[in-house]
């Protein structure tokens, strides 16, 4: 990609070079130290990126769907690193230190946790379980525990805590608005960051590529299991999520 400008909030930010690419997304620099410019890139990914293909419309239906459940949780005094869109593709966040954990939520039993134990899937969880994983491509992001976690340095206790109320704050609104468009909120996952003052706050994105979708009347998943699974077009799938998120939060 070559180097653009954009009117942003009274300033030209320009991109810059590439940090990081990732399985769906890039991270370029900008000209603000304090401001990271992402793009959502086509690909689609399984297996932990062993597995890919390109899906052309992919990145921008992430990218819009991302944007709307960020700004809706602005909107209830979630903090989070979003900006704003400068494209159909393309969004500017705030720059965090990304702390190297995943929290993934389980409100209903799905993927690695039915295997795990034997249990039968989509079968609602009381209370909701959460879980968190080391961020690591070559290890396949291991489960991990709080203790392993404080240890090795990547979290205090203070930071899990943090973390983990966060999560809960966000599952509860993030279940409240896809009960609303009649999608069930299976599982899924969540990253945080820390900005320059230390403070911890909500980061990465929030669409099917990390979620578990599930349509309330057929069952249907609207989701990258699609794509896992064989199912068929994954964007079909997403279009529909993001046209009832449209419809609801517009």
């Amino acid at each position: 990609m070559t180097e653009e400008s954009v009117e942003f909030a009274g300033q030209t930010i320009t991109r810059a070079e590439l940090i990081y690419e990732g399985k769906a997304k890039q991270v370029f620099a900008t000209n603000d130290p304090t401001i990271i410019w992402m793009h959502y890139m086509d690909q689609v990914t399984a297996l932990n990126g062993k597995v890919k293909e390109e899906y052309a419309g992919k990145g921008a239906l992430n990218s819009r769907i991302s944007n709307l459940l960020f700004t809706y949780l602005a909107d209830q005094g979630i903090n989070h690193h979003w900006l704003g869109s400068v494209s159909e593709t393309d969004e500017l966040v705030k720059k965090v230190a990304i702390i190297p954990l995943e929290v993934v939520t389980r409100n209903y039993t799905a993927g690695h946790f039915v295997s795990r134990f034997g249990v039968k899937a989509h079968e609602k969880l009381e209370p909701r379980v959460q879980e968190l994983y080391y961020k690591s491509d070559e290890l396949d992001d291991p489960f991990m525990n709080d203790s392993q976690a404080i240890s090795l340095g990547f979290a205090s206790r203070q930071d899990l805590s943090t973390v983990y109320a966060l999560a809960d704050q966000v599952n509860e609104l993030l279940v409240a608005i896809f009960n609303k468009i009649n999608i069930t909120l299976v599982d899924y996952k969540l990253e945080f960051g820390r900005l320059a003052d230390g403070q911890i706050i909500l980061a990465d994105e929030l669409s099917p590529d990390n979620m578990r979708l599930l349509d309330k009347e057929t069952g249907k998943s609207l989701d990258k299991d699609v794509f896992r699974q064989k199912q068929g077009d994954l964007r079909l799938g997403y279009q529909d999520v993001l046209n009832r998120l449209e419809e609801s939060l517009k």
